[in-house]
């Protein structure tokens, strides 16, 4: 996970998030893992603010990287051989997490959920206007998302650190594509393809009743 420590650049998870998906509309979990790692990156470039989901990521991702090079590594090429599998062979603890806790599908959903809060977070700083409170934005996004999976405390100890997050302005510059229209601009051509990798796995997911796993 050495790679966490060189600089985002948000032209480079775009380029991941393309490679994701086939043209069977597969989600590639190689290409997932780095993307995720990708915004990580954006992640820790703003601090230790959100350090309570860049760490829980981590973990995540490392999780995934096991079974990546495990010996049923074949089953876990994409998210759809994943899902078939482990469903398949009583892999996914459907009622209580304590036989596999670290089943793929418990994981890449945490990660999922992450996603959807980025993704939305991501959204409206794209179309809100320059003078836009970030943390207002941030906390909209999360309360749309992550909040439902977070306890009361570590939901008021969110929304306390949202408010030291900088300007709309220092946002886009972490994205380190150029001037702040540069960055909108960018993030118009990436989110579609966030959104698109975020819609399938939730479909997916759906299909499976796998969307509440605890």
């Amino acid at each position: 996970m050495d790679d966490l420590e060189t600089e985002f650049n948000l032209k480079v998870v775009l380029v991941s998030f393309k490679q994701c998906l086939t043209e069977e509309g597969e989600i590639l979990l190689d290409h997932y893992i780095t993307s995720w790692k990708g915004l990580v990156r954006f992640l820790n470039s703003l601090g230790t603010i959100f350090s309570f989901i860049s760490k829980d990521v981590v973990s995540k991702l490392q999780i995934m990287e096991h079974l990546r090079s495990s010996p049923q590594c074949d089953h876990y090429t994409s998210l759809q051989s994943m899902v078939a599998y482990e469903v398949g062979n009583n892999l996914v603890d459907i009622d209580r997490r304590s036989r596999n806790p670290k089943s793929g599908c418990r994981t890449v959903l945490r990660l999922h959920r992450a996603l959807h809060w980025l993704q939305l977070f991501l959204e409206s700083l794209r179309t809100s206007p320059e003078d836009a409170r970030t943390s207002t934005l941030c906390s909209d996004a999360y309360n749309a998302s992550l909040a439902t999976y977070h306890s009361w405390i570590v939901r008021q100890a969110v929304t306390v650190a949202f408010c030291a997050l900088p300007t709309r302005k220092v946002f886009l510059e972490t994205m380190n594509v150029g001037s702040s229209d540069q960055a909108v601009e960018m993030l118009g051509e990436a989110l579609p393809f966030i959104e698109h990798v975020y819609d399938i796995s939730q479909k997916l997911y759906a299909e499976h009743s796998l969307l509440d796993l605890p």
